[in-house]
């Protein structure tokens, strides 16, 4: 391999993870007030094996070739001219472009100095990796979008994932009173990391077990059993729900306005500033990562089908370098 260019995992077309092939590519060079990253660990996520299949984000990426991956911690390797906020040999972490392409399965990455925060100091970057695309969403839905207070009741569903497990410890941070659904074997990990309750939604309708929600961090969408729009029965007279994988459609705002309950879709943005709060967290010990399992680049392919799988805890994380 030369200098000049990098192995990268590249698609050439829309479909199952047998798509995702490992080649040579060119090694990006930063623009001005971009850096050039090595990228140790890159974090996956749902939206990288949507895109891949053709949803997700693949209309906006365009048709293939390209490479999947948003979520990158590792260390700057070069500057771009007028960055003042980052030098040569910080270690990062971010999630940058999103959602254009970001081309965080490979070996280096550029992006705006200011998409990137410096590294928790207390994890590796594996750990790192697993953080930014899934902590950020979780942190503008809790923060930014719902605005949630001491003392709010909050339900968040799917929170053994990636996204759940760190809303789970936000909003607690914030101090709202925390009831997570999954699985029965998840609930005392769920309670460890902050929850006050837990439903197990494979025997128990959450609506059947609570109520008077002040806001919902729905993590499941309609498409999967009616998740958002039964999120509706739960709600208060003017609660939020906040529906991150699948949107709005007229139908489920039409029922929000009947029964005098907010919705609102989301979709994550980069956001430097933002990592640094939770870097911060992390580093105070006051929020948790977890890392179920981790695939050499070149077995991204066998990454994204035991993601597909369902049932992770936490996240999956691609090594990249040492």
């Amino acid at each position: 391999m030369s200098a000049d260019t990098m192995r990268a995992v590249v698609q050439d077309g829309f479909g199952g993870p047998e798509v995702l092939t490992v080649r040579q590519v060119p090694r990006p060079v930063p623009l001005p007030t971009e850096v050039l990253v090595r990228v140790h660990a890159a974090g996956i996520n749902p939206v990288d094996w949507k895109t891949r299949g053709g949803t997700g984000m693949a209309g906006l990426l365009g048709e293939p070739p390209f490479t999947l991956g948003w979520d990158v911690s590792g260390v700057v390797e070069e500057v771009g001219f007028g960055v003042t906020t980052l030098k040569v040999g910080d270690e990062v972490y971010g999630m940058p472009w999103f959602p254009r392409v970001a081309n965080a399965y490979a070996e280096y990455v550029t992006a705006p100095a200011r998409q990137w925060a410096r590294k928790p100091a207390t994890l590796d970057h594996v750990h790192a990796a697993a953080v930014p695309l899934a902590a950020l969403t979780a942190w503008q839905a809790v923060s930014d979008t719902a605005h949630i207070t001491a003392g709010q009741r909050v339900l968040v569903t799917a929170a053994a994932g990636g996204v759940g497990h760190f809303a789970i410890q936000f909003a607690k941070h914030l101090g709202a009173h925390v009831i997570a659904t999954a699985s029965a074997a998840r609930h005392p990990w769920l309670r460890e990391l902050g929850a006050d309750e837990t439903v197990d939604y494979t025997t128990t309708r959450f609506e059947d077990a609570v109520s008077d929600i002040d806001v919902v961090i729905e993590l499941v969408g309609d498409p999967v059993d009616g998740s958002s729009s039964r999120s509706l029965k739960v709600l208060r007279p003017g609660g939020l729900l906040v529906t991150i994988p699948a949107g709005v459609s007229p139908e489920l705002a039409l029922a929000a306005e009947a029964v005098g309950v907010r919705v609102t879709p989301f979709l994550v943005e980069p956001d430097g500033t933002a990592l640094t709060t939770i870097a911060g967290l992390i580093d105070a010990g006051e929020v948790a990562v977890e890392v179920e399992e981790t695939f050499p680049l070149e077995q991204a392919a066998r990454a994204h089908a035991r993601g597909e799988a369902g049932r992770t805890r936490g996240k999956l994380v691609l090594t990249v370098a040492d």
